[in-house]
């Protein structure tokens, strides 16, 4: 299981897709020793008259892990494939910045997670090549609005995307059935279907008979998030310009996060400390919004005991947490069999093949059809049919603008802001009042 993705919550809860889906939580990573996002662009270097790549990763990406390197060296004997892998995304992309601004240090091909492509393309776009003219890629193999997050204004795609996170629901069976809810999968997601408001009242409902020292959600932030991810405008409009204070997105989330805080539907964690990893072993709570990488993460800490007691649904509405992007820097020594690379890399049967290796599903429609997609069952979540599930999710995903500090402000209202009506108590307006103040201060308004 790819932990990697998390973070683009984090990068869109903590400045990690936004998250899922980064380097936050890879503990798994492969780590080259430093905080350095590439190292040397190589030129030709690894032997025997072998053409080194390097391709500069963060966490545990994947790609590696799956065996595709080793399969691109196979059907292409005079290529030799190096990662370069720094285990904090926190640490990789300013040091990205940094070398993309003076033209060194950068690997052939550089992976840049979805809380930072907008930045990407809007500022340094012609630090980087235009993969969308790259022989083999088909811009109608891979869902629109992934294709829109890695190409400019102007019609520039300086990435292709890798993974995605598109959103269900996981929640735990035996809590629904204590507390009279329905537990198969089509009847759940009737309960909310369309409409996040009707996973408030499902809430409610649950609430009546819920099983002694447990709660509908995890926390107030995972739904303001979920809600947030799934509209067709968030912080900033099409015209990159800042709207969050009068969103009416931004506005819905908030509004309902602060409902199931004040209804006493949440179990008030936080995501992604040791108390909501806990959470997780002790059935604490019966529901959480969940892209593909989070089904690894919920077996990981439910453990045994958590085995066929989960299941997923449908969301009430898509929305996309994780996902990343390869690039390939203009300055590099080797781009042009870089940019090879990376079209091969991302090409729909390769993203299948990730997705059977890793959980990582693909941002390519064009694999949804293949059966290591298509056919996918989780054993643990009671066979869910987890390729179809996403794949709907996936193809629902709003195209929904970026922008360059989508992470710093979905970082403040939640821990700043919704955290505090969640934890302590505090008045939904005065904990957005101190959110936008705190926001307003780290962009400088």
């Amino acid at each position: 299981m790819r932990y990697r993705t998390r973070t683009s919550r984090k990068a869109v809860v903590l400045a990690a897709v936004a998250a899922l889906a980064g380097g936050l939580l890879a503990g798994c990573a492969e780590d080259s020793g430093g905080d350095e996002p590439g190292g040397s662009s190589g030129g030709g270097g690894g032997g025997k008259g072998k053409t080194t790549l390097t391709v500069g990763v963060f966490g545990a990406f994947g790609l590696q892990e799956a065996g595709l390197y080793k399969e691109y060296e196979k059907l292409n004997p005079d290529i030799s494939i190096k990662q370069n892998s720094v285990q904090r995304n926190e640490n990789y992309w300013p040091a990205l910045l940094t070398h993309l601004s003076s033209g060194s240090g950068l690997s052939d091909v550089q992976a840049v997670e979805v809380g930072n492509i907008a930045e990407l393309t809007g500022t340094h776009s012609g630090k980087l090549m235009d993969l969308g003219k790259v022989s083999g890629v088909d811009k109608n193999a891979y869902l629109d609005w992934k294709w829109q997050q890695g190409t400019t204004d102007d019609g520039k795609t300086v990435g292709l995307g890798t993974d995605i996170g598109p959103t269900g629901i996981c929640y735990r069976k035996d809590l629904f059935k204590k507390a009279g809810l329905p537990t198969d999968r089509e009847e759940v997601g009737k309960l909310w279907a369309g409409d996040w408001n009707k996973y408030l009242e499902a809430g409610k409902r649950y609430k009546e008979k819920a099983p002694e020292g447990t709660a509908f959600v995890d926390g107030a932030t995972g739904v303001m998030a979920a809600v947030h991810a799934s509209g067709k405008e968030k912080f900033y409009d099409k015209d990159g310009e800042l709207v969050y204070k009068d969103s009416p997105g931004v506005k819905e989330g908030w509004d309902l996060a602060a409902e199931f805080a004040e209804a006493g539907l949440t179990a008030k964690l936080q995501q992604f400390q040791p108390s909501w990893d806990q959470a997780f072993s002790n059935g604490s709570f019966a529901t959480v919004t969940c892209p593909p990488w989070m089904l690894g993460y919920i077996k990981d800490k439910a453990g045994d005991k958590g085995e066929d007691q989960w299941e997923v649904a449908a969301a009430p509405k898509p929305g996309n947490w994780g996902g990343s992007f390869l690039t390939v820097p203009e300055a590099g020594k080797n781009k042009e069999e870089a940019a090879k690379l990376v079209a091969w890399l991302t090409a729909p049967k390769q993203q299948a093949k990730l997705f059977d290796k890793r959980a990582s599903f693909p941002s390519a429609s064009a694999a949804y059809d293949l059966p290591e997609v298509k056919d996918a069952k989780n054993p643990y979540f009671g066979d869910a049919p987890v390729g179809k599930i996403f794949a709907k999710a996936a193809e629902g995903v709003p195209v929904q603008p970026i922008g360059p500090k989508d992470g710093i402000i979905q970082q403040y209202l939640a821990d700043t802001g919704m955290l505090g009506v969640d934890q302590k108590g505090t008045s939904p307006d005065k904990a957005w009042d101190k959110a936008v103040k705190t926001i307003d201060n780290a962009l400088d308004q």
